[in-house]
């Protein structure tokens, strides 16, 4: 055979070779957005926004867009090589056992969720005692269609245990319906109380009514933003029509109280009160506290009384007889527990009953025998318990290292329930007992037996640009070589004050970790690690910390060895997307990669929306200057720059998400595609079956989100080593 023939054939065949290669994620570019300017001008700053028109979530051109982009987006995924192999993997990982969470308890009966192996939706399950036979409650599974999926939201038992209230949402909306079931039969009852979705209702003594907050009916056209405005609180009896409902609390209702209407009204009764309190707050960690007499409902108008103000600062309450417990930041920014009397209430003045010293304090609840409080010190919980008498704070010796969580527990019994969570351990549920001084596993909560063994997790902190020292925690498997070329996932959030390096069972990390990659939750600022001094440090003006803190969390990963520029990739989501955004925006070269999972992308326009109102407490308003400028500096959007080498970004956006709806994302992945030089992709995956994540999401979701974004990915950064085994 002639030489060159055979050469040429070999070269002939090794260009189809790649071409198949390539061709597993090559395909034709999606549609290019049409630039339509639209300019506003703030404080005689003029600022153009080229995709305003995308805001029409109606239109048929939006819809079109929107359609082209998940499709080429679902098709570039599904073509990725290692994706289906991940999928198999989380799916086996997550289906190993049941999954119960949220018990409760109520007389002799414990209620809770459970997702059984090959189950998507959580359920609510009952059963009398410990170890009584476990019954099914209700299953919003069976309200669904094949066109309509509904899923379980949050849930509240009567006093007596005889009846749920439970919330239900098509598709993972925030709105949907309010359901009642009868515990013992599984009977759903008549009641339908549409425009629910912010509480399942607190119950009354008699059993058989309930308070519970309503979104107000709203023209047809009336603006997204108002949705949520002038929510009230309305007291319901089993049998009637909810039209014929009456209001309690809220904007309008009581003529002697002035509520701003974007202030969102909450009730609360517990068995052991002889008194309803009622609170309104916003987005902050501060309330403003009313309390009546139960008996008094009944009047045409309730005499709510004022207790608590917004100057004083307090984030929760509890009661025990006419001693009303009070969480407060105030000259306190990690928080401390005080104590004034019901009857005649001054904050002023109260008793302080404990304070964390360096730790923060999270939460607590007023049981028969003591106060227990939770605390949160670097990522790590425990359970204070204070001696009513002595007023002596010992806390509770765990069986083992973790992360202690208060769970609900009756108030009229001695003791309390708690959690123990950790990253390599899966949730327990346990109950400790005065008497005994002793703490037992309720087995309620089986473990997952999944190894985690192999998995290293380190504690450390990153020093900021202001030199601030910033906490992270480092999770990676033992043994790994710190040679710069780890594929690493940084995450962040950084608002509300939400922490978010504590303790959770990681191991739907591990296809992520067997294959050399390193996952990093950060503390930044804005968040609440260190308390309310933490959140403010990322908060209107300050909120350039917040990113600022996940680069010098990032810088310190390369400069540790753990990774560099080419194999980083961050994550953050909702509030979050203003992190990930502007440090893409700020620092693209720091990154290869970077998901934004349902991301604030677009801040300045963010009071156009549902929780606009709401959150301007948090971000601030257009219509301050100095907050303006606030926004328009944390709105990555409208940070991008043309001819900029930016990283590749999947956007991951449900299509029902009224939090952060669905044109931010799209905005920004238009920007990001029309601005980058890089050639790297940049994808706007869509779920049309989902809303903002969390409650509503199937197991099935979660699982092929995690699979999207370990197999990007590792497109991205690349991986280490050979994957794990068939779980």
């Amino acid at each position: 055979m002639n030489k060159r023939r055979c050469l040429s054939a070999e070269v002939t065949l090794l260009f189809l070779l790649l071409a198949f290669i390539s061709s597993a994620t090559a395909q034709t570019a999606p549609r290019v957005a049409r630039i339509g300017e639209v300019t506003d001008e703030y404080f005689g700053v003029t600022v153009s926004d080229p995709y305003r028109w995308m805001e029409d979530l109606e239109a048929k051109e939006t819809v079109n867009w929107l359609k082209d982009q998940a499709e080429y987006a679902r098709n570039y995924l599904d073509r990725l090589p290692i994706r289906n192999r991940i999928l198999q993997e989380l799916n086996g990982l997550n289906d190993t056992v049941a999954i119960i969470s949220d018990v409760r308890n109520c007389g002799s009966q414990f209620f809770y969720l459970k997702r059984s192996p090959g189950e998507q939706d959580n359920k609510i399950y009952a059963r009398d005692g410990l170890g009584g036979v476990e019954r099914l409650v209700t299953d919003p599974e069976k309200l669904s269609s094949e066109n309509r999926r509904y899923s379980l939201g949050d849930w509240s038992i009567s006093w007596d245990g005889k009846y749920i209230s439970y919330l239900v949402a098509a598709g993972g909306s925030d709105v949907g319906e309010l359901h009642v079931v009868e515990t013992a039969t599984g009977k759903d009852l008549e009641e339908r109380i549409d425009r629910t979705g912010a509480g399942p209702g607190e119950w009354l003594p008699d059993g058989k009514s309930f308070l519970y907050p309503r979104f107000p009916k709203l023209p047809e056209n009336a603006p997204q933003a108002d949705r949520y405005l002038k929510t009230l609180v309305y007291k319901h009896v089993l049998g009637t029509s909810p039209d014929s409902d009456r209001p309690v609390f809220g904007f309008g209702v009581n003529p002697e109280i002035n509520l701003d209407p974007s202030l969102f009204p909450l009730i609360r009764t517990n068995p052991g009160w002889k008194y309803v309190f009622a609170a309104t707050s916003n987005v902050l960690p501060n309330t403003e506290i009313y309390v009546a007499p139960l008996d008094a409902l009944n009047q045409a108008v309730v005499p709510w009384r004022k207790i608590v103000s917004f100057a004083d600062q307090v984030s929760s309450f509890d009661l025990r007889g006419d001693d009303l417990y009070l969480q407060t930041f105030k000259q306190t920014p990690r928080y401390r527990i005080v104590l004034t009397n019901i009857t005649k209430p001054n904050v002023a003045t109260a008793t302080t009953v404990y304070s964390g010293g360096e730790a923060v304090v999270e939460a607590m609840t007023a049981q028969r025998d003591a106060l227990y409080v939770q605390t949160l010190d670097g990522g790590s919980r425990e359970i204070y318990r204070i001696d009513y008498r002595t007023k002596k704070a010992e806390p509770l010796k765990l069986p083992y290292n973790g992360s202690a969580s208060l769970a609900a527990t009756e108030t009229n019994k001695d003791g309390v329930y708690f959690t123990i969570d950790s990253w390599t351990k899966s949730s327990t549920h346990f109950r400790y007992d005065p008497n005994t001084n002793s703490v037992s596993d309720t087995k309620i909560i089986p473990p997952i037996s999944i190894d985690m063994g192999n998995v290293e997790v380190v504690n450390a902190r990153a020093k900021s640009h202001d030199g601030t020292m910033i906490p992270l925690v480092v999770i990676h498997k033992k043994g790994l070589l710190r040679d710069g070329s780890n594929p690493t996932l940084i995450r962040g959030y950084g608002a509300y004050g939400f922490e978010n390096t504590s303790p959770v069972f990681a191991s739907s990390y591990l296809p992520w970790l067997e294959r050399g990659g390193v996952v990093v939750f950060t503390g930044v600022r804005g968040g609440g690690e260190y308390g309310e001094e933490w959140h403010i440090g990322g908060f209107k003006q300050t909120k350039p910390n917040t990113w600022k803190d996940f680069i010098a969390c990032a810088e310190y990963l390369i400069r540790e060895k753990y990774t560099s520029p080419a194999y980083l990739a961050g994550l953050s989501y909702s509030a979050g997307g203003i992190l990930i955004g502007r440090a893409i925006t700020d620092r693209p070269d720091l990154f290869a990669a970077a998901i934004i999972q349902s991301g604030d992308s677009n801040p300045l326009r963010d009071e156009t929306v549902v929780d606009g109102a709401a959150n301007s407490a948090e971000f601030g308003t257009v219509k301050i200057e100095n907050e303006f400028k606030a926004l328009y500096e944390m709105d990555s959007y409208h940070h991008v720059k043309n001819g900029v080498k930016y990283p590749a970004v999947l956007f991951m956006q449900g299509i029902n998400d009224s939090r952060v709806p669905v044109w931010q994302s799209a905005k920004m992945a238009a920007r990001l595609q029309a601005a980058t030089t890089s050639g790297k992709p940049i994808l706007l995956r869509i779920d049309y079956d989902a809303g903002h994540g969390g409650v509503g999401t199937t197991q099935k979701q979660r699982n092929e989100y995690q699979a999207d974004v370990f197999s990007f990915l590792f497109e991205q950064l690349g991986s280490r080593t050979v994957p794990i085994a068939n779980p």
